[in-house]
């Protein structure tokens, strides 16, 4: 979703070495692993199909331009038109394995739905009712993913994607979580810098193109870390494709990890590029945007849509035609100011077909069509599910042991008009507390976690390869926290404590950080931002917190870094460094397992 984190080559040696303790597998030769030079405006679209095929390079950006050998046309009154299926889905995450997830029908019931290979069937099903399909994604196919995808720099997710067939994918906030260098590694391919190829393969990188129209590089420039837009040529007819981040990626991610980018105003962007398309003869214009929204009704509904990605295409030039969004997990099929908004829900659960008729003569859309399907569990590719299992297995003895018990499912979602605390995450702030309290780690007395960095429920029931409920293995706890932050321990005064939790609101997000035990304190939801705390309800161990007195605080070093717009903790003082996030928890599980849901009263919220 909107909360990202930087994973640190430390942590990931020491996940990389917790395996090879367990594995005998030997890393093999690699393909080129330099390191991606990050030139903007050079890459041209990788095509998928065996199809003829040229570069197009645009004042700012390059793209790409590919004519298909398919035929798929129809005629109406004289007319000639072109038929194009595009297959679409968003915030992928690494979910390789079938993820824990359901899709909730219209009554109510709730339908498995998701997992690689179950994806690939459908899009290859998809696929053969109109050979004109292209595949495509709005972001976040990396990053904050399981155990199966992280342990491998999420290699494995970009070949399942390879095999899958996708065309083109706009960045997210998530691809930048190991650095924008990572990311043009993900696109060109090579071994780890560090860890070389950690599977014993090469690794080529991604066939289909990333495209990342507003994030720009250097000062006073328009180029684009990677292409703005990818051009495909059908019986004729253009499409173009447009890939965006939000334009508030640097507050989602550790700094450096965007170290000399800029990201621009999405709709100002698009709008920038729609003459230069047109200019090329292009007039049917695709987004593809890692922003959303949303709604209240089922996932192929659009009930009540809100949230940013509504500002966004009421801004947008009319001539763009489907929008394409994710960010926000929800499943929408809408209609705004006359173009076709979509999302897809996340986690390859869904994927949104969306037919285009297109004219010959004037090359525009004349009709779109768009319905969200669920990825059911009927039927799996043979070659993608072999391609999991390999990870599988490869993961398997890390993510299998057992490092405590829950007395009942511990989760991250907070209730809907409550004080914004969830028992998962207050878990994870009372073991980043253990954590850090003692002096010699610190002497931490209060820590805060950020909501955003709690990513999946921990289950009771009993999972895959567990024998009985309430065991909670490494790799379930990976899924909870997986982006390999260490912890800092920092001074600051009270006043900064009070300043530090009224930056939980902002005009446009809510994020209410989770506590440890013995701190305390009450928000009031009608009051203005900026006065949302009553000071005097400011507690630690039942004693006001004091403006000039200083108190020892835990973050992680996303929030370190002044993550999720935290800037007060940029402010603080006598900062130590701490042991890896995932380490807390796991010394927390062993310490006090069976654990058992907090009570939710360390967070009040009155009117």
């Amino acid at each position: 979703m909107n909360h990202t984190h930087s994973s640190s080559p430390s942590s990931r040696r020491r996940l990389l070495g917790a395996l090879a303790a367990a594995l005998t597998f030997t890393a093999g030769g690699c393909g080129d692993d330099e390191a991606a030079t990050g030139e903007s405006g050079t890459t041209g679209a990788s095509e998928m199909t065996s199809a003829s095929g040229e570069t197009t390079t645009g004042e700012a950006t390059t793209a790409a331009s590919t004519t298909e050998d398919t035929s798929t046309d129809g005629t109406s009154g004289g007319e000639e038109f072109v038929m194009v299926q595009l297959v679409a889905f968003n915030d992928f995450h690494g979910n390789i394995e079938p993820p824990a997830s359901t899709i909730t029908l219209e009554d109510e019931s709730k339908v498995d739905a998701g997992g690689a290979a179950y994806l690939a069937s459908h899009v290859a099903a998809l696929r053969d009712d109109n050979p004109n399909t292209i595949v495509v994604a709005a972001g976040d196919l990396i990053g904050a993913t399981p155990l199966t995808s992280a342990l491998f720099h999420d290699e494995p997710t970009i070949e399942v994607m390879n095999m899958i067939g996708l065309d083109y994918n706009a960045v997210g906030n998530h691809e930048f979580d190991e650095g924008w260098a990572e990311l043009l590694r993900m696109q060109e391919g090579g071994c780890h810098p560090i860890d070389g190829c950690v599977d014993g393969d090469p690794f080529a990188g991604a066939s289909f193109q990333y495209l990342a129209a507003n994030v720009i590089t250097g000062e006073g420039s328009m180029m684009s870390l990677l292409p703005s837009y990818g051009v495909r040529e059908v019986e004729g007819v253009k499409i173009a494709f447009i890939g965006m981040t939000l334009e508030g990626t640097p507050g989602l991610v550790t700094p450096s990890g965007v170290d000399g980018l800029s990201f621009v105003d999405e709709a100002e962007r698009a709008n920038e590029l729609v003459p230069e398309l047109q200019a090329m003869g292009v007039e049917a214009i695709v987004v593809l945007i890692h922003e959303g929204g949303y709604q209240t009704g089922y996932y192929d509904q659009c009930e009540g849509i809100s949230g940013a990605i509504v500002d966004i295409v009421e801004a947008l030039d009319p001539a763009i035609d489907v929008v394409v969004s994710g960010h926000t997990h929800q499943a929408y099929n809408c209609v705004i100011g006359g173009t076709i908004v979509t999302s897809a829900a996340s986690y390859g659960r869904l994927v949104t077909d969306i037919d285009l008729k297109i004219s010959v003569a004037s090359g525009d859309v004349v009709e779109a069509v768009a319905a969200n399907r669920i990825i059911t569990r009927d039927a799996a590719d043979p070659e993608v599910e072999a391609f999991v299992a390999k990870y599988t297995d490869l993961a398997a003895p890390l993510a299998q042991a057992e490092i405590g018990t829950i007395t009942e499912t511990l989760t991250k979602e907070a209730a809907v008009d409550g004080p914004g605390i969830t028992p998962l995450g207050l878990v994870i702030a009372d073991a980043q507390l253990a954590a850090t309290a003692a002096p010699m780690a610190g002497g931490a007395e209060i820590a805060f976690m950020n909501p955003g960095g709690v990513r999946a429920d921990l289950v009771y029931e009993k999972g895959v390869g567990e024998d009985v409920d309430g065991v909670v293995t490494f790799g379930e706890a990976f899924t909870v926290q997986p982006f390999g932050n260490t912890l800092a321990v920092m001074t600051l005064t009270g006043a900064q404590l009070r300043a530090l939790l009224e930056q939980q609101w902002s005009a446009d997000k809510t994020r209410i950080l989770q506590v440890s035990a013995g701190f305390a304190y009450t928000w009031s939801a009608g009051a203005a931002i900026g006065a949302k705390v009553d000071p005097e309800s400011v507690t630690l161990d039942g004693a006001p917190i004091v403006d000039d007195q200083e108190y020892r605080v835990a973050v992680n070093s996303f929030l370190a870094a002044g993550g999720d717009g935290f800037t007060v903790l940029l402010e603080g003082a006598d900062a130590v460094g701490g042991t890896l996030d995932m380490d807390a928890l796991v010394d927390y599980f062993a310490a006090h397992s069976p654990v058992s849901p907090p009570a939710l009263d360390r967070v009040s919220v009155v009117p």
